[in-house]
């Protein structure tokens, strides 16, 4: 089992908190995080059929066989039981007696905020990030191997290419969980729209013009895209506000939380075609955000990402917003540094004045540098610069 750099914030929260709920998309290893940091609790699976309607049909006597707590997997296929485990851990002053999963966002955390109220830590389990991937001894060897793999843990346990495991995921994602929450008519249409989603990556978001593609509406690609990003499969980074005398875009961006599942549905059927294959710069800067935001969240830190682009099309990649100050990020999938990179970096600085710390770039190279005022980090290293925000 690789370890997990979020098992150490998962086993704190369990201390502070009566009830912990680890919440990520399917497959990123919510359940086997739960089992190894408390496998003295009994489990139950509540997508399994009779489990789940023993929970629906009579909570309490559900509830009551778990005298030591348990882990409830899967928990957003009974969230009315969130009421009657408020009473329950409210008789206990024990600390971390449930452990609730969920991998549908989609009101589970409203759900259990609402019950559970000062009760609940918790953690967001994503597919592994590079850290991981390395201290596992498993990452792939390139960056184009990094970026085609992706980090969902069964594809590195499971005698699976990663091209049939994502085929079977996009499948199972779609026929399952897109028919439980939402009334898709036509899922070949709604999977063309995760295809579109990932042609989309870096992209400003235009949800007009997307449903135009799709023959659907705009209000229509809306709710797909809160389906997408309620399942942890993507997100959509927002643009900072802060105005440097600059008219600013105020549009978001759309990133998916794992390249491997993007580049499966982009059609790519190997590392090698991503040498020269055009989204090979958007799924890098993908990767690069996403990577840096999976380091944070395992901290148990709050996002807090944006981009900034002002209305000529100058563009900071990444923001990091540290209170009064912000940190800029540039991301290039190229492997040799070039001069004109630092152009929005130091163009961004000259406006931020005191508010701008030192900046940043993560580019495909292998040479850590430093430039023009700017710390230049390799894809490699990318740790370095998360260790920072």
């Amino acid at each position: 089992m690789i370890p997990r750099q979020a098992a150490a914030l998962a086993a704190n929260l369990a201390r502070a908190f009566k009830v912990l709920a680890i919440i990520g998309p399917r497959q990123s290893g919510k359940t086997t995080l739960a089992c190894s940091l408390f496998g003295d609790k009994a489990y139950v699976n509540l997508e399994e059929p009779d489990q789940r309607t023993y929970a629906l049909e009579e909570p309490r006597r559900f509830l009551a066989q778990f005298s030591n707590g348990a882990i409830l997997d899967e928990a957003q296929h009974c969230p009315d039981l969130f009421s009657y485990l408020q009473g329950l851990v409210d008789a206990d002053p024990a600390p971390g007696q449930f452990i609730l999963t969920g991998s549908q966002h989609f009101g589970l955390v409203e759900r259990i905020t609402q019950s559970l109220a000062g009760r609940v830590g918790f953690v967001r389990l994503l597919p592994f990030s590079l850290g991981e991937l390395t201290n596992g001894d498993v990452r792939p060897a390139s960056l184009e191997g990094v970026l085609y793999t992706g980090g969902y843990p069964p594809v590195y346990d499971q005698p699976v290419t990663p091209e049939w495991w994502y085929n079977a995921y996009i499948t199972t994602y779609v026929e399952r969980d897109v028919r439980q929450l939402i009334n898709v008519r036509d899922l070949i249409v709604f999977q063309r729209f995760m295809a579109l989603c990932a042609g989309h990556i870096g992209q400003l978001l235009n949800t007009t013009r997307m449903g135009a593609d799709l023959g659907v509406t705009h209000n229509t690609v809306r709710t797909w895209l809160d389906l997408l990003e309620a399942s942890f499969v993507l997100f959509r980074l927002r643009p900072h506000y802060r105005n440097f005398r600059k008219r600013l875009v105020k549009t978001p961006k759309l990133y998916f939380y794992d390249t491997g599942l993007a580049a499966r549905l982009l059609g790519l059927e190997s590392p090698h075609q991503l040498a020269t294959h055009p989204m090979r710069g958007p799924l890098f800067e993908n990767w690069v955000v996403a990577d840096l935001l999976k380091q944070r969240g395992n901290r148990g830190k709050a996002d807090n990402f944006f981009f900034w682009r002002n209305h000529t099309g100058l563009e900071v990649d990444l923001l990091a917003d540290q209170g009064q100050t912000l940190l800029p990020v540039e991301i290039k999938a190229g492997s040799m540094v070039a001069a004109d990179w630092f152009r929005p970096l130091v163009r961004w600085s000259t406006l931020a004045g005191e508010a701008g710390l030192a900046p940043w770039l993560v580019y495909g190279g292998d040479q850590r540098q430093q430039r023009q005022g700017v710390e230049i980090v390799p894809w490699a290293g990318l740790g370095e610069l998360g260790a920072l925000i």
